[in-house]
């Protein structure tokens, strides 16, 4: 019987985990093996970041972006307003845009998807979607990233990681840095970055310095901020806009992935995409759902057991 009684609890688990429609990469995505460092505001090891995308047009990088599935890349719809998809090459894996990537993989696109709300005036629905000619191969530098689901909470405070090949100051003559840059900054809440915006609505989420000095910038626009949960890497915002980089009281504001599952899920046509619940800076964890509703549906069955 109680070998039984398992079995039970166990499809109902497989039951519940199929019914999220996003489980079916979260054995892949957010694994990050070689990412050992706890640095902010420098160069990226090689690896460190296995999702970053580099958009390229005529050899020069324009735009950042994340892999999120094996022929799905997410990024900023505002990077695609003047470009066409024939125009793009997308590169993946690399740890510089100079001299020679090993373990870098390119691919071409003839799909771009941008959301139908995006509002290029107030940057609101700043998302989209770019779909690869042909899948990628997975590897230590080439993995997708998870996504926050639709009920995950990031307060303010929560510190996260934002990369990408931008401009590392405000000053437009400094030359982008040729290494791929990664820095750790706090969530800042809503109410508090409409202090210095004024059009920053619930699809935003902003982070930053108070004092400045760490930020996104310029041709960073589309790139990923990450926060880490129980080992896991998962995507909760799209690098959008900001007031200059890194200026005091004025946080980067990026696009709220979480409020985009179902546009995601439904604009590239699958459930590939792992979805993570992040709450409080913690992720839930399935596995641990499932013990608890084993405790809850043993002590019933072992109940009914008694009529059979």
């Amino acid at each position: 019987m109680d070998i039984y009684l398992w079995k039970v609890v166990c499809i109902i688990c497989a039951l519940l985990f199929n019914a999220t429609g996003s489980l079916s990469q979260l054995n892949v995505c957010g694994r990050a093996p070689l990412n050992t460092k706890i640095v902010g505001g420098e160069d990226a090891a090689a690896g460190s970041w296995p999702w970053q995308v580099s958009f390229q047009r005529g050899g020069s990088h324009f735009c950042g972006g994340s892999l999120i599935s094996e022929k799905w890349v997410l990024s900023a719809a505002h990077c695609f307003q003047s470009i066409t998809a024939p125009d793009i090459t997308i590169f993946l894996g690399l740890a510089s845009l100079q001299g020679f990537n090993s373990n870098m993989q390119t691919a071409t696109t003839s799909n771009i998807i941008i959301n139908e709300a995006y509002d290029p005036v107030s940057n609101d629905n700043d998302i989209a979607l770019v779909e690869l000619d042909f899948p990628v191969t997975f590897s230590s530098y080439v993995v997708p990233v998870c996504l926050t689901a639709s009920n995950s909470f990031l307060p303010a405070g929560t510190n996260v990681w934002v990369t990408g090949f931008g401009r590392i100051g405000t000053n437009v003559n400094l030359p982008p840095p040729e290494t791929l840059q990664e820095v750790e900054v706090p969530i800042v809440s809503n109410s508090d970055c409409a202090n210095s915006y004024s059009s920053i609505t619930n699809n935003m989420i902003c982070a930053g310095l108070s004092q400045g000095g760490k930020d996104s910038c310029q041709g960073d626009s589309g790139g990923p901020l990450v926060i880490r949960v129980n080992g896991i890497w998962v995507q909760a915002g799209i690098v959008s806009f900001g007031h200059g980089c890194a200026q005091p009281n004025f946080p980067g504001v990026y696009t709220r992935v979480s409020q985009y599952q179902g546009w995601i899920d439904g604009s590239s046509g699958s459930n590939q995409t792992g979805f993570v619940t992040v709450s409080n800076g913690n992720q839930s964890s399935p596995n641990l759902f499932c013990l608890f509703l084993s405790f809850l549906i043993i002590p019933f069955l072992l109940s009914l057991s008694s009529l059979w």
